[in-house]
């Protein structure tokens, strides 16, 4: 998976080519929930143990209640033979949202086609596989972990250089809000699409957030790609069109971008639809 280069940006300063992101193909259309299909080829032994896995999965899943404080259920998929683990690959497919964990700990993390279902890799020094497991949750914890461990309680020093415009009343602004925030509190929203920005204010922002080590790409008519900054709080959320373009330019001062979640409604429906997913593989022949 190619880095996520988000930079402060505006309208008309995103480059026109294609190499800014190319993790995941942009969709022309929302696609609607499928059941995802067994492989043809799958073994009866590899079908069985699938299934298995995903039962004891959908237990810890039916038990869990989504933001009780209670950890969020996961099971352990490394070490499965590769036949096995190529049918759970398939059942559970590939979702709208991808996640990358940069800095000391590196993580590759897919949502399924179930919402708040996710495969979490885990990468060790040298970009192998140190651990492979399934999570459920509004977001993993591991992004959320890296995220807060590296964000600071206020913004980096700025300095105003002939040019800018906009971005010391930005930047007081998101200071303030870092200031006064307390857990749980409304999202505060800066739309940097309505204000005109220099270069000069682009680098100020730059400066004052620095790009952190989460970044989530999620699909639909167009993408929203969502980075963590290290200030506290504080995310850059952009969203482009089906061309690519970007159409709305924002930061937030949230716990975790609602855009980036897993609504609750969410997990309950794909906690019901994997029983169905489980229900069928045990009838398959």
């Amino acid at each position: 998976m190619k880095p996520f280069p988000l930079p402060v940006t505006g309208p008309g300063s995103q480059p026109q080519g294609d190499d800014d992101l190319n993790v995941l193909a942009i969709p022309r259309e929302v696609a609607t929930f499928a059941m995802p299909a067994i492989p043809d080829s799958a073994d009866a032994e590899a079908l069985r143990s699938a299934h298995a896995i995903l039962q004891r999965f959908h237990a810890l899943f039916a038990a869990w209640s989504p933001g009780n404080g209670s950890d969020a259920p996961r099971v352990d998929l490394a070490g499965l033979p590769p036949p096995t683990l190529k049918v759970v690959d398939e059942v559970l497919g590939e979702g709208e949202v991808a996640i990358q964990v940069g800095g000391g700990a590196q993580y590759r993390i897919q949502e399924s086609v179930f919402a708040g279902v996710w495969r979490v890799c885990a990468l060790d020094g040298d970009g192998r596989l140190a651990a492979d497991w399934l999570e459920a949750s509004p977001v993993p914890g591991v992004a959320l972990h890296a995220a807060r461990a590296a964000m600071q309680p206020q913004l980096a020093c700025a300095e105003y250089p002939a040019g800018t415009m906009n971005s010391p009343a930005l930047v007081a602004e998101i200071g303030q809000q870092i200031a006064r925030r307390q857990c749980g509190d409304p999202t505060h929203v800066i739309n940097l699409t309505l204000f005109p920005l220099s270069p000069e204010d682009h680098g100020v922002l730059e400066r004052a957030l620095p790009v952190g080590p989460v970044a989530m790409i999620s699909r639909g008519f167009g993408n929203c790609r969502v980075t963590s900054t290290l200030a506290r709080d504080v995310w850059r959320v952009q969203y482009f069109n089906s061309m690519n373009t970007l159409i709305l330019n924002t930061i937030e001062v949230v716990d975790v971008p609602e855009v980036a979640l897993a609504a609750t409604e969410d997990l309950v429906d794909s906690c019901a639809r994997l029983a169905e997913l489980i229900e069928w593989m045990g009838e398959a022949p």
